[in-house]
Parts: structure tokens; C-alpha cells; sequence
């Protein structure tokens, strides 16, 4: 008899943990906005903060609440133009005091030989792409690197540089040549 009121009394206690807990997610909701999930799919996610934010969602967010569309120079001009069609503003150029926008994809290298161990370069890596110990060689994770060049000012022996990533068979991409008219020719490839 006591174990049927024991679950009885978890019964009871279950229905009303449960009309509580219903009643907080109803009570307590929050609303996200959408154009911020969809403004924050466009940016490229490298968290460098060469936009002024801590990283992409905040950006995002500034960008929904009325921030220009154009201080992202890892996303460049095809950032600011999907922001631009999402949000039906103006194409703008990128802004200049956000830094620029390399045509080749970059990679930090530390040179081995000249670090000191200090740190601050895995302090200022905004991706954890860096990887050391205290007096000890630092070495950069070159898939994870995504070029910002937050890590070069830190770094008080300037052992640091940045290079263009090495070009492999998986991302190299054949470009065709331009006709007199500007417009992209047809390739063709014989075969014997």
C-alpha cells in the first residue's frame, strides 16, 4: 500500500514540476530574430573582429539593428553583396579603417627559430589556431587559420609573418581566359 502512494506522490509531484515548467517556457520566452540567424549565415564566421565585434553573431546583430552591411574584409565585396539582397540596402564598399581584402587566402606561419614563447600570439588568435606553451615554440594549426592578422602586432619579436595558402590539387580552381570582349571563353579539350 505504501509503494502505491510513493507513486502516486511522484505522479502528483511530476504533474506539477511539469505545469511549471510549462508555464516558465511560456512565461519567459525569447523571441530571436531571424534576419540575425540569416545575417549571421552570410558572414564567414572567422570571429577575427576586424569589424569592431567580438565576433560574427554581434556583428550580426549590429547589422540588424541598422549598422552598415561593409566592415568585413575576410566576407568581402560577395559578403557585402548578400548582405546588400538580404536586407535591400545599397552595394557599399567595403570600409577601409575595417582593413582590406586579400585575393589570396593567407596563412600565419611563426617562424620557429625566432619565437620566444611569449604567448600573446595565442592570446590575440581569435580562432585558437595557435598552439604553445609559456617559453615554449609556437606552431599555427594551418586549417584553422583563417589570415586575419590579429597575431602579427602582439608578437614583440615579429617572428610571425603572413603567407599565401599553398595551392594542392583540392582547391585549385582552373580560371578561364577572358575573350577581347571581357566575357569568359569556352574551353575546349580534345580528345585523341
Amino acid at each position: 500500500m505504501t509503494g502505491v502512494f510513493a507513486i502516486l506522490a511522484l505522479l502528483v509531484m511530476g504533474a506539477i514540476f511539469g505545469a511549471v515548467l510549462g508555464f516558465a517556457s511560456i512565461r519567459f520566452e525569447v523571441d530571436e530574430d531571424p534576419v540575425v540567424d540569416q545575417i549571421n549565415s552570410i558572414l564567414p564566421q572567422t570571429q577575427c573582429g576586424q569589424c569592431g565585434h567580438p565576433g560574427c553573431k554581434p556583428y550580426a546583430e549590429a547589422i540588424a539593428a541598422g549598422e552598415l552591411h561593409n566592415r568585413c574584409p575576410p566576407g568581402g565585396e560577395d559578403t557585402i553583396v548578400e548582405l546588400s539582397d538580404l536586407l535591400n540596402r545599397d552595394v557599399i564598399e567595403l570600409d577601409e579603417e575595417s582593413g582590406e581584402v586579400s585575393e589570396v587566402k593567407k596563412v600565419a606561419i611563426i617562424i620557429e627559430e625566432e619565437c620566444i614563447g611569449c604567448t600573446k600570439c595565442i592570446q590575440a588568435c581569435p580562432v585558437d589556431a595557435i598552439l604553445g606553451a609559456a617559453k615554449k615554440m609556437h606552431t599555427v594549426i594551418e586549417d584553422e587559420c583563417t589570415g586575419c592578422d590579429l597575431c602579427l602586432e602582439p608578437c614583440p619579436v615579429d617572428c610571425i609573418i603572413l603567407e599565401p595558402v599553398k595551392e594542392t590539387q583540392q582547391d585549385w580552381i582552373w580560371t578561364k581566359p577572358n575573350g577581347s570582349d571581357g566575357v569568359p571563353q569556352m574551353i575546349s579539350v580534345r580528345t585523341l
